[in-house]
């Protein structure tokens, strides 16, 4: 597929404009498939059943083993909405879906994380980045009461902290905020280096070492490993010490930083 305008991420007047369509496809450096016009994206999509302004909503069809996303953009199409990301898009679907705004990729998924990385970059408040076996949504949840007298703070609704509730959870972020709080959870290795990408934290929080999600990964040592990539570029961790699984995986992870760790 030929290669669209590329954006400088560091241009403080495209920092400052809101995005279009076509700076969607910019971001994501490929032509669009078909574009009729060139609306504003304030939402993004990827589940047909919470839509609920068309005009500003972009779909990513996520497929998954079980079900074709692809299915859903005709019905969407006739809610309203224009603007589509998707990995196939035919002669025919073109004919049927002829204002549609398309854009096609290999990989839906990593469009999303693209998007929501560049968004959440577009803000210089500190964010704060929650991960461990249990525990995230409840500690989110106590900072937010402990600091929304002193922050307006953006954070994670409910338990968004997989791969598509992470970036979903970063758009939200805007001007009229002073923090973000925001969780994290993995269940096999790799995934995390994602997140990490899109949440970023300056101050990362580890919640506790359990059980959960074992089963993907040889041992818990790796484990532990795979979720502190959270803390990437993190100027302060907060852990339990007491947990010595955890305490030595953090002191290597930090071994030759400048990294605060309160335990």
């Amino acid at each position: 597929m030929a290669q669209g305008r590329s954006i400088n991420l560091n241009s403080d007047p495209f920092v400052m404009q809101t995005l279009k369509f076509s700076d969607i496809a910019a971001l994501l450096q490929v032509n669009p498939v078909q574009q009729h016009s060139d609306p504003v994206i304030r939402l993004l999509l990827t589940d047909s059943r919470k839509l609920l302004f068309a005009s500003e909503s972009l779909f990513f069809a996520i497929s998954t083993p079980k079900k074709d996303a692809n299915e859903f953009v005709p019905p969407l199409y006739t809610s309203g909405v224009r603007c589509f990301i998707t990995d196939h898009f035919s002669a025919a679907d073109a004919e049927r879906l002829g204002e549609a705004n398309v854009i096609v990729v290999e990989n839906v998924r990593d469009a999303l994380h693209t998007i929501a990385a560049f968004h959440r970059h577009r803000f210089n408040y500190p964010v704060i980045g929650i991960t461990g076996s249990n525990g995230k949504t409840i500690v989110k949840e106590w900072l937010y009461q402990l600091l929304e007298t002193d922050y307006a703070i953006v954070r994670s609704p409910k338990s968004y902290n997989s791969q598509l509730g992470v970036p979903l959870s970063a758009w939200q972020m805007d001007d009229s905020y002073t923090l973000g709080i925001f969780e994290a959870g993995i269940s096999l290795p790799g995934e995390m280096d994602r997140l990490q990408k899109i949440i970023d934290p300056g101050i990362g929080i580890f919640t506790f070492l359990g059980s959960a999600h074992d089963e993907g990964f040889p041992d818990r040592e790796q484990k532990v490993r795979e979720k502190l990539k959270l803390f990437k570029n993190s100027q302060a961790i907060i852990y339990c010490s007491d947990e010595t699984v955890l305490d030595n995986a953090v002191a290597g992870f930090v071994a030759g930083k400048q990294v605060k760790l309160f335990a």
